[in-house]
C-alpha cells in the first residue's frame, strides 16, 4: 500500500463518491479471475485493490469525524504494525 495513492483516492472519494472506489475494486476482483493473467499482472491488480480498500477505510474514518491527516496516518500505522508482527 502506498500512502500517496490512498490519499489521492480519498480525495477522489470526497470530490465524487466513495461508491466509485468500491465499484472499481469489485471490477478489478472480477478481472483477477482471468486465467491467462501473469503473476506480475495479478500482483499489480492486487496492489490496486489493496489501495482502494485502504482508501475506503480511511474515507469511512473521515466520515466518522477523524481528521483526514490523522485517519491517513493511523491507517498506515496499523498497516505497518501488522507487517511487523
Amino acid at each position: 500500500m502506498k500512502l500517496p495513492i490512498i490519499k489521492q483516492l480519498v480525495n477522489f472519494a470526497e470530490e465524487h463518491d466513495e461508491d466509485y472506489l468500491q465499484e472499481t475494486a469489485d471490477t478489478l476482483e472480477s478481472v483477477c479471475e482471468v486465467s491467462s493473467l501473469k503473476d506480475e499482472e495479478l500482483d499489480m491488480i492486487g496492489e490496486l485493490i489493496s489501495n482502494l480498500y485502504g482508501a475506503i477505510e480511511v474515507s469511512n474514518e473521515i466520515k466518522n469525524g477523524t481528521p483526514k491527516k490523522e485517519a491517513l496516518n493511523g491507517f498506515m500505522s496499523r498497516v505497518l504494525g501488522s507487517i511487523d508482527k
